[in-house]
């Protein structure tokens, strides 16, 4: 692996914050996007260097110094739209600026749509069915777009859901919001922080140019499984059960946008080309280790 003289980490929350940590543990430097005065203070005191700006406005972008460095873009799109403008800011800054080593993007297996519980690998077509997986097409086309023009390397990940200490959805199983019926409930992927975090380090060393990476455990199971699953961890009555009819009725437009799309994703190139190892391949690891984290016995 050629050296590279610094990370930056744009979108510098929790998973950004568990990147920097891995990479200072192999006395890399680290160096974080920060828009706000206590987010600054916060990540310095963990020993990442930082940079203050703003991907929405653009202008702030100038003082990153890009060359050489490999660079993780974990920011979210805007919550409303089908494109992408803060990505479009960073790629026209980049082509702008001294050319970085490496650029690593979270994206999620949204991209997909619904494929009706098929197993879906990283060649399969993309057929976003909400906008906020149209903002990640709009966003990876953009950077496919830099690599281009630009020869910059471009790493993807597509991430489902991820699960972790302080992720764990305890307060809506106390509340007793049900969840969908195991019986109609599509197969659904994830992925714990720690593994997440693991995986980015890995894409960055050794993540090809165009490369695309799917990202997920082995636990398999359905999102009314997972929720079973964190209840029987803390201790809390399973959550209700109700029919698809009645949840078009009672949850949320998000919650059932995720009801809605099936698919099963085919992590094969992950291990075969990154060499990673899961540390928590399965819900009952992974629920426990995100719980003793958390400073509770589970």
């Amino acid at each position: 692996m050629s050296e590279f003289s610094e990370v930056i980490i744009l979108g510098c929350g929790e998973i950004g914050r568990r990147v920097g940590r891995l990479w200072l543990e192999r006395s890399f430097g680290v160096r974080a996007l920060a828009r706000a005065r206590a987010a600054e203070l916060k990540l310095k005191e963990m020993g990442f260097c930082v940079t203050r700006g703003d991907l929405d406005e653009p202008a702030s972008l100038a003082a990153l110094p890009l060359g050489n460095r490999l660079v993780y873009y974990f920011a979210p799109p805007p919550d409303e739209g089908t494109s992408d403008p803060r990505m479009a800011a960073f790629c026209e800054t980049t082509l702008a600026a001294e050319r970085p080593w490496k650029i690593v993007y979270i994206s999620t297996s949204g991209v997909y749509g619904d494929c009706r519980r098929a197993l879906v690998d990283e060649d399969a077509p993309l057929h976003p069915r909400t906008d906020r997986a149209r903002r990640r097409v709009d966003a990876e086309e953009r950077l496919r777009s830099l690599q281009a023009a630009s020869g910059i390397p471009v790493v993807i990940l597509r991430v489902p859901g991820i699960y972790g200490p302080g992720r764990l959805p305890r307060r809506r199983i106390e509340q007793g919001v049900p969840v969908l019926d195991v019986r109609e409930a599509p197969p659904s992927n994830r992925i714990h922080a720690v593994d997440l975090a693991r995986i980015c380090v890995a894409a960055g060393e050794k993540g090809a140019a165009g490369e695309v990476f799917n990202v997920g455990d082995e636990s398999g199971g359905s999102m009314t499984d997972y929720f079973n699953a964190v209840a029987d961890a803390c201790g809390l009555p399973r959550p209700p059960q109700i029919s698809m009819e009645e949840a078009r009725r009672r949850l949320s437009p998000e919650m059932l946008s995720y009801l809605n799309e099936s698919r099963r994703l085919d992590t094969r190139r992950l291990h075969e080309r990154l060499g990673i190892e899961l540390l928590y391949p399965d819900l009952p690891s992974g629920l426990r280790a995100a719980l003793a984290e958390e400073g509770q016995e589970p």
